[in-house]
């Protein structure tokens, strides 16, 4: 059986080195730039030529861009729409990553914990920066929700830290765990189908269970590859409204 692991190692298409440091183009980076240019063609082709009747690719990048700015407004309000780009790249990057995983032979960027702690930085970062340049040192206000006696703020004022600290952890955790596990089970069932075919017609029949099931399972790694894209971009959405909106 083939090594399940093996889908998730790294390896260098060119080498190079600037200054000592590793900088080659791995299989990684190739499919980050399949994911930036098939979207990218995507969006450009389906509104290239826009019509009062829009065709199936226009239908489906108005459909994008509406999703996108309604999880906006329902989750940051009106001023949140100067987070458009922003969300709207990581929700493709993650898509993308995602759905590209699911292709016999790819790669699932989305599947490595460094790629999903940069993406969760990357929201982080812009939290603390635009929170701290708009409200300045009001904005660490959020630490303490309103109407906390004074005797519990030793208590709660450590817990509100942490857990603001701790957002960038479980929201790269979070999608590298299930891209991995989802992947692995694919691997796994799939291997099963192929060890049990080379034990003669006995073996390729009772090999057909795991077939099915790894047809199964596919299918729900695509809703779940949606689901979770969803829910990085509507979790990076609720962080970013403590740059807009504070607690008082």
């Amino acid at each position: 059986m083939a090594d399940p692991l093996h889908q998730f190692v790294v390896t260098p298409i060119v080498d190079l080195s600037v200054a000592g440091v590793d900088v080659s183009f791995t299989n990684s980076s190739m499919w980050m730039v399949i994911a930036g240019v098939v979207s990218t063609l995507f969006l450009a082709v389906a509104m290239r030529k826009p019509a009062m009747v829009p065709g199936r690719m226009q239908v489906m990048a108005e459909m994008l861009y509406t999703f996108i700015a309604n999880m906006i407004r329902e989750n940051i309000g009106t001023k949140g729409m100067q987070y458009f780009p922003l969300i709207f790249t990581l929700f493709m990057v993650v898509l993308m990553g995602n759905l590209l995983g699911l292709i016999p032979y790819s790669f699932t960027y989305t599947s490595h914990l460094i790629v999903t702690v940069a993406l969760a930085f990357l929201v982080f970062l812009t939290v603390v920066i635009f929170g701290i340049a708009k409200h300045g040192t009001h904005f660490f206000s959020i630490f303490m929700p309103p109407g906390v006696p004074m005797w519990l703020v030793p208590l709660i004022l450590p817990l509100e830290i942490i857990s603001f600290l701790i957002r960038p952890i479980t929201l790269s955790v979070r999608l590298f765990a299930n891209m991995m596990a989802g992947h692995l089970m694919l691997k796994v069932f799939a291997g099963f189908s192929v060890a049990m075919a080379s034990m003669g017609a006995a073996g390729y029949l009772a090999g057909m269970g795991p077939l099915l099931f790894n047809a199964l399972l596919t299918a729900f790694e695509l809703l779940v590859a949606l689901i979770h894209a969803y829910v990085f971009a509507v979790l990076s959405c609720i962080y970013l409204k403590d740059t807009v909106e504070l607690h008082h």
